[in-house]
């Protein structure tokens, strides 16, 4: 062959070797004892009161607020603190004040807060240092020292041509107005539908200084970190409104979820969570995971979490322009906000439902049944606070997600007719309402493990 040709038929071959083995994968999922419905949503019980709430979820209400972030001209974290309308100062201020307006519609449900603090901007070459500012909200639950983290950065720059360019317009109304404004439409309609919040608080939060090296997630980070949460998942709305590609292809039915498939960290359970609960709430909007941090050579507002041993996830859209992000060319008009929109509310089912649901299994143990000559194993995990009972799922270690799931009641030891060698095992907290927890994997490499049992 000519012209590469070769090499079109080895990539093509390759991409057909994914899709079919991913497709066998769904086949068998499908065909497990659990049937095909639990199979696809992993056994996750759906929330009238979630459901509910989408309607809520408006695309016109996320236009209006991603063209005000648009009209400050440029949100660089550099940029002018003092002027009303233009810079990053008249950005939070903005944003803060829409946050507050929400508390007030709930009954001063949310508590709104400036999360402040300073930083060296290590990708200049004068390395100043600038003040970090992240706005909060806070939804309250039942326990406030368990936190859902659900955030998108509010800065803009043209990183492009000149990261340090803090006067030209850098209008970002995809690269992260469209995280943006879907992160405080959730805190909108959570504020609404749930003013008395979930078992677990949610900090819905807008960073700035993730241009300049997710400045303001660290902060976040390492604040919840001192202040002693216990983080149950950190997620970021980072690029989710872009859905044509600059060869004209379009994709507004799906949206990939990166996370790193750590078996310890949980950052592989936290996307197959998203995956199951997108087909449980919106079975037409795909959701696609990545199995890897983030986009090759790029970074969002999660890594700092993960970096923390928390499980941490990036939404962002299927198809991305690289010659609209990080430019003067990232404008509204080509920003898709009905794909906002699907995305907003799967935000809000995973939240709500995590939120909603017991803190995960801290740790875990197994042992070989000797009485099965080795076939059997017994599984053991720490109690969980508020679980009114427990499962524990299996898929074997090259399945991407659970194929069986054993209800075994409020205990915390069950002896499973799997051989252990051969599959991975999680365990999760059922609530008294339906609400699953994340899985823990079972014996996972550095993971948690219980002390030995005395014989």
């Amino acid at each position: 062959m000519v012209g590469g040709g070769w090499w079109m038929v080895d990539n093509y071959l390759e991409a057909w070797m994914r899709r079919t083995l991913w497709a066998a994968a769904i086949v068998v999922a499908a065909s497990s004892s659990v049937g095909a419905q639990q199979a696809s949503t992993m056994g996750l019980a759906k929330d009238a009161k979630i459901a509910a709430a989408f309607a809520d979820v408006t695309p016109a209400r996320l236009r209006t607020m991603d063209s005000v972030l648009v009209s400050f001209g440029t949100r660089h974290t550099m940029s002018d603190t003092l002027s009303a309308t233009r810079g990053i100062g008249a950005a939070r201020r903005w944003i803060h004040a829409q946050l507050s307006s929400y508390s007030k519609d709930c009954g001063g449900c949310l508590r709104v807060e400036y999360d402040t603090g300073s930083a060296v901007v290590g990708r200049s070459p004068e390395r100043p240092v600038v003040r970090m500012v992240n706005v909060v909200a806070w939804l309250p639950g039942r326990d406030t020292n368990r936190v859902v983290v659900i955030g998108g950065h509010y800065d803009s720059c043209i990183c492009s041509t000149n990261s340090m360019d803090f006067t030209a317009d850098a209008p970002g109304a995809d690269d992260d107005g469209s995280g943006t404004v879907a992160v405080m439409e959730l805190a909108r309609v959570m504020g609404k539908h749930f003013p008395r919040g979930f078992d677990a608080s949610v900090a819905l939060i807008l960073y700035t200084g993730e241009e300049q090296g997710l400045l303001g997630s660290t902060q976040f980070a390492e604040r919840l970190k001192r202040e002693g949460k216990t983080v149950t998942a950190a997620f970021t709305d980072d690029i989710i409104g872009n859905t044509i590609a600059d060869d004209g292809r379009v994709d507004s039915v799906s949206v990939r979820v990166f996370a790193v498939d750590s078996l310890a960290v949980g950052g592989g359970e936290l996307a197959r969570y998203v995956w199951a609960t997108g087909a449980l709430y919106q079975p037409q909007f795909e959701v696609i995971p990545v199995l890897r941090l983030d986009r090759l050579g790029r970074g969002g507002d999660h890594r700092p979490f993960v970096e923390r041993g928390i499980p941490g996830l990036r939404f962002s859209e299927r198809l991305e322009n690289y010659k609209r992000q990080h430019l003067p060319t990232d404008t509204l008009n080509a920003v898709n906000f009905n794909y906002i929109a699907k995305v907003a509310r799967l935000n809000l089912a995973t939240v709500a439902s995590l939120a909603a649901a017991p803190a995960r299994p801290e740790q875990t143990a197994y042992a070989r049944d000797r009485d099965s000559g080795g076939q059997s194993f017994t599984i053991r995990w720490s109690l969980v606070a508020n679980a009114a009972s427990y499962e524990l799922l299996v898929r074997r270690t090259t399945a991407p997600t659970y194929t069986r799931i054993v209800p075994v009641g409020n205990v915390t030891q069950f002896l499973l007719d799997e051989q252990l060698d051969d599959v991975w095992v999680g365990v999760r907290a059922v609530g008294a309402d339906g609400h699953r927890s994340l899985t823990t994997v079972v014996g996972a490499p550095g993971g948690a493990r219980l002390p030995a049992q005395r014989r």
